[in-house]
């Protein structure tokens, strides 16, 4: 900055060199200038920060020319996505949710869900047969 442009007189600036000041004054005079030019440059203008430009690969020039907004493939896209989002949350969904609805709580037996058989043991009356289960032959075994 000139002393046109601040309208000081080259005495009156500041940072100008007086001789009444002590080395330790004029250190510490220097340091604040510089401090302050320092924070003054660490201000961004509104272009910065400068970044070079983004070198897209293979895949995302593909892509990126392929869904550029207001393209006829972006629009396609764009409605078979909405097509499908429909037909899962209005279709689907639904029959999901009336299909588990009938199989768990109104159908009957046999076209319902099949529960595990009851558990046999030894001594029991199979009820179709009448056969009596026999007790298990366990060899005994001397430890």
């Amino acid at each position: 900055m000139s002393s046109q442009e601040s309208g000081l007189s080259p005495a009156r600036q500041p940072g100008w060199l007086d001789k009444s000041k002590t080395d330790e004054e004029l250190r510490a005079h220097q340091l604040r200038l510089l401090r302050r030019r320092w924070l003054k440059d660490q201000e961004l203008s509104p272009r910065e920060p400068v970044e070079p430009p983004r070198k897209l690969g293979p895949v995302e020039r593909f892509w990126a020319g392929f869904l550029e907004p207001g393209s006829w493939w972006r629009r396609q896209v764009f409605k078979t996505y909405n097509t499908g989002v429909r037909i899962f949350v209005y279709v689907l969904v639904p029959t999901w949710v009336i299909h588990y609805y009938i199989k768990y709580h109104l159908m009957k037996r046999p076209h319902a869900v099949r529960y595990p058989l009851p558990k046999v043991y030894p001594g029991d009356v199979i009820q179709e047969t009448g056969e009596v289960i026999p007790p298990l032959e366990i060899p005994s075994s001397h430890h």
